[in-house]
């Protein structure tokens, strides 16, 4: 098979030889082209490409041996699926059949009514399942509404929400919310409809991931609080800002809030990284790891690129110590934040256990180089498949489990509180942290049963990347 190329993270030319040497690509029939691109494009990148066997180097003798294979499924989407490792390992590689898709979730521009929520089964059965409001999208359908923060329902379009049918019931454009009182006993929660709904309509939405920021004065500590809810590259100079003016403010302390966060780009979780320090300009923050034909290519040719370093000429606040909100819903590149600084300051992480994402993806289209420079005009398939790893500097990066606080205690939803207010828990737990450096510990009881929430409904939402250059 021809030699591929692309360009990837630093503008580091890799060019990696196929398995086959007698594929030609210009020797594919249209009616596998884009199946002919997944192959080539998971073959080459895919992080566990050496345990499918029908990705290995050698799997096919020539180009026309291939297209058999491939004739063999029905649809680029089926294929995919098959060239994917199991699904427990594997939980985040996506495949889209419209690019400027992806390209909008990736960047936090998607099809939303503003109701950012998390769904909950009401008992151990797991098979009724409620929603709850985690908060509201400015300038959003839901912002002009009456529903808030803490609001919970049992149903959709007048159709309760089950295990079943919750995925096709909140897919919908414009429907109806059906609003419920909500109550907890021994682990058991009771949903009763109260009569009240509001309608929401979905409309492309760009999603500010800086939610708030504020500077909070507690005895003799000035406290930056900020909520941000993604790592979207285009909003990095409104994070810089932001510290820029935590800085000028003279911050002592600071909480970031990522209990809603599911992740987003490397990049901008080591510039993220870099404005909570500062001190550590141009150390190595966090290391990728690639497949081995990839990882011994970089190996051999430019080590430094597989290596994230803290970024210089940002606002940095020079703290040794961060405290950081997280929940179940707390991923991939947050995730990344929390492991990778823990070597350099003391991370006190505050809330629930998070996601357990340490691997992220790249885009590949389907293209010579696999970036969209030349795109096939002929279709819009493109792939985020899992490529990569991402460990501290010490080389640790193992928790598939999650990451978790020395004192677990999820969100209460008969004690919420509003996010940003001194007397919210989790920020309230931050602050007595701060001022009292005492133990933490928690008054919570409730047992969670959350177990998915609007961003990780959509698997791309929640993915962890590095940018194609």
């Amino acid at each position: 098979m021809k030699k591929l190329a692309t360009s990837l993270l630093l503008l580091i030319a890799f060019i990696v030889p196929m398995g086959c040497e007698d594929m030609d690509d210009n020797a594919v029939p249209s009616s596998v082209e884009i199946k002919d691109f997944v192959w080539k494009g998971m073959n080459l990148y895919y992080l566990w490409q050496a345990d499918v066997p029908d990705l290995a180097d050698d799997r096919f003798a020539d180009q026309s041996e291939l297209n058999l294979f491939l004739g063999d499924y029905s649809s680029p989407e089926s294929l995919f699926s098959h060239l994917r490792t199991d699904p427990v390992t594997d939980r985040f590689s996506v495949i889209y059949s419209d690019y400027s898709v992806l390209e909008g979730v990736l960047s936090g521009n998607t099809l939303n009514n503003g109701m950012d929520y998390g769904l909950k089964f009401t008992d151990a059965s797991q098979t009724t399942v409620f929603g709850w409001v985690r908060y509201i999208i400015p300038n959003s359908d839901a912002s002009t509404k009456d529903i808030q923060r803490g609001d919970v329902f049992y149903a959709i379009d007048g159709e309760t929400l089950t295990n079943d049918n919750y995925r096709s019931l909140l897919s919908r454009t414009t429907y109806t919310v059906n609003l419920a009182d909500y109550s907890e006993t021994a682990g058991v929660f009771t949903i009763t409809p109260n009569g009240q709904s509001v309608t929401l309509t979905k409309t492309n939405l760009a999603e500010n991931p800086i939610l708030m920021s504020s500077v909070i004065n507690q005895d003799t500590h000035k406290i930056g609080y900020l909520m941000y809810n993604g790592f979207y590259t285009s909003y990095d100079s409104e994070l810089n800002s932001v510290f820029g003016s935590f800085a000028s403010q003279n911050v002592t302390d600071l909480v970031l809030d990522l209990r809603y966060n599911s992740g987003g780009s490397v990049s901008t979780a080591t510039k993220l990284a870099s404005m909570i320090t500062g001190q550590f300009s141009g150390q190595l923050f966090a290391r990728q790891q690639w497949n081995a034909k990839a990882q011994a290519y970089f190996m051999s040719n430019n080590p430094g690129s597989l290596e994230n370093k803290f970024v210089s000429g940002l606002n940095g606040l020079r703290l040794n110590k961060v405290y950081i909100l997280t929940t179940k819903a707390t991923a991939s590149a947050s995730e990344l934040v929390l492991n990778c600084l823990k070597p350099y300051i003391d991370v006190v992480q505050i809330g629930d256990i998070t996601t357990g994402k340490n691997v992220g993806s790249i885009t590949l289209y389907d293209s010579p180089t696999f970036n969209k420079s030349n795109v096939n005009p002929r279709h819009k398939y493109a792939m985020q498949p899992i490529v990569l790893k991402i460990v501290d500097k010490n080389g640790f990066g193992d928790y598939t489990t999650g990451i978790a606080p020395p004192v677990i205690f999820p969100e209460d939803l008969e004690n919420l509180g509003v996010l940003g207010d001194v007397n919210e828990p989790y920020l309230s737990a931050a602050i007595n942290q701060i001022i009292g450096g005492g133990r933490m510990s928690s008054s919570s009881t409730t047992i969670n049963r959350d177990f998915i929430d609007a961003k990780s409904i959509n698997p791309l939402r929640s993915e962890m990347y590095v940018e194609v250059k």
